[in-house]
């Protein structure tokens, strides 16, 4: 309460309960004790109450000094915390539905974390409520709101990041409630995408994404841009700021539309001349940070960008591999394409903007899915990975399932994902551990998929 109505000092009077009586009632007695409370700028103990005190002691206070010496503690705070400007100070939230179990929930906010880092914010703070479902207004309740906005001002956030995707009114009502921005996981995403994209494809897809994001949430940001007109003399050169951003953007949209169209036949061209080189094709798919690129920079001695970090790679990368036969000593070329990782309930928008990337993996003769068997929720991943292929408008090719990281996990659980999947292979491509067994089983995958 003393954050959010801006008080520098809260005295309370404690009464004896006896003495004499007031007309109509209310608290009667004498000045037993007094108490001050005041804020201070530490992100576990927010305010701090004196001991009691006599009332005489409580009138000698000199509340203007105290007031200074506190505002002089945040102002010292806050400087500290604004060495890093570059970095946005981030208050993570969630909020635990009744359709979620708790394990789902942690390991899809400690993901939430990770992409914040990996977006290049500091985490400073985490905070979550469990209720039924969410507030159609607000996401959270209105008391949880209000300890977002108190745990915001005392650590000192410029950013609230939520678990989860956010309607516009939700986005204006919680901002205008908490005094910061608030994103969603969505926006997220979009972000570390924006900062990921290195090739003029990638930066192109992923403005694309960003505006077709964007559209419905022009409604409600300030007031120049809300008023939407109607009737005489409020069309043509008086339209709203808000009509005219929604046209631009529009058109924008239309044109990178063309733009990747343009873009989609270039690689159906390319794709045409590997298989006019009769080259098969694998294409290499899994969760985000799975350990994608680093397996084919060790099978193919490339240098793709690899990093431990949530969309290190967003560009689709094809390298050459040849595999020599151990029994005929023949060598077979064929190609491995790096795709963008996968991640639980991938935004539409990006699913469509990067029809380009997704093709690669239909358009090749078979998959490599990749697991990162270290993950606790490694399950949870094969699941997400597989329902997003599953929604392809075409099926993909046979698939080898390899589970990495091999070398970071214990035997008893290797031997839990053994006995579930019994035909999977497990390597670590960072150690080089199961790679020749991986090659051989590429060359199956290859023969298998020819022929059927």
């Amino acid at each position: 309460m003393m954050a959010l109505q801006r008080l520098d000092v809260l005295a309370t009077l404690a009464l004896t309960g006896s003495g004499f009586k007031r007309r109509g009632g209310g608290a009667t007695g004498y000045i037993q004790e007094t108490y001050l409370a005041h804020l201070v700028p530490h992100p576990e103990q927010r305010w701090v109450v004196s001991p009691a005190m006599g009332l005489d002691e409580l009138a000698s206070q000199d509340f203007l000094d105290l007031a200074e010496g506190l505002e002089e503690e945040f102002r010292r705070a806050f400087t500290a915390r604004q060495v890093d400007a570059d970095h946005d100070r981030v208050l993570v939230v969630g909020l635990l539905t009744s359709d979620q179990t708790s394990d789902h929930f942690l390991h899809r906010f400690e993901e939430l974390e990770r992409l914040v880092e990996s977006a290049g914010g500091e985490v400073l703070d985490a905070l979550y409520q469990k209720r039924p479902r969410p507030h159609p207004q607000t996401v959270l309740g209105a008391g949880k709101v209000q300890e977002v906005t108190l745990a915001a001002q005392t650590v000192g956030a410029n950013l609230v990041v939520f678990d989860r995707d956010l309607s516009p009114v939700q986005v204006r009502n919680l901002e205008n409630l908490i005094g910061i921005r608030v994103v969603d996981r969505t926006e997220l995403i979009l972000d570390i995408f924006a900062q990921r994209a290195k090739s003029g494809a990638g930066k192109l897809q992923v403005e694309l994404a960003q505006l077709e994001y964007q559209m419905p949430r022009l409604t409600g940001r300030g007031r120049a841009m809300s008023r939407l007109g109607g009737g005489i003399g409020t069309r043509g050169p008086g339209e709203t700021k808000l009509e005219t951003e929604r046209r631009a953007i529009q058109r924008r949209i239309t044109k990178l539309q063309q733009e990747v169209n343009q873009l989609q036949a270039h690689r159906a061209r390319l794709r045409h001349r590997r298989q006019d080189d009769n080259l098969p094709s694998i294409a290499v798919v899994g969760y985000t940070n799975a350990g994608k690129s680093t397996l084919v920079n060790t099978l193919t001695n490339s240098e793709v960008y690899a990093a431990d970090q949530l969309f290190a790679t967003l560009d689709p990368t094809t390298r050459r591999l040849s595999i020599t036969d151990p029994n005929t000593h023949q060598a077979t070329q064929l190609v491995l394409t790096d795709t963008v990782g996968f991640i639980e309930e991938l935004p539409a928008s990006l699913m469509d903007a990067f029809r380009a990337t997704l093709e690669e993996v239909t358009e090749a003769d078979a998959l490599l899915h990749v697991v990162d068997v270290s993950h606790p929720a490694w399950q949870d991943q094969i699941h997400w990975v597989m329902r997003i292929l599953n929604d392809m408008p075409i099926a993909p090719g046979p698939m080898l399932l390899v589970f990495n990281k091999a070398d970071r996990v214990s035997q008893e659980d290797l031997a839990i994902a053994q006995e579930e999947y019994p035909h999977a292979l497990f390597i670590s491509a960072t150690e080089r551990l199961g790679l020749e067994t991986l090659r051989h089983r590429l060359l199956q995958l290859i023969d298998y998929a020819v022929t059927v």
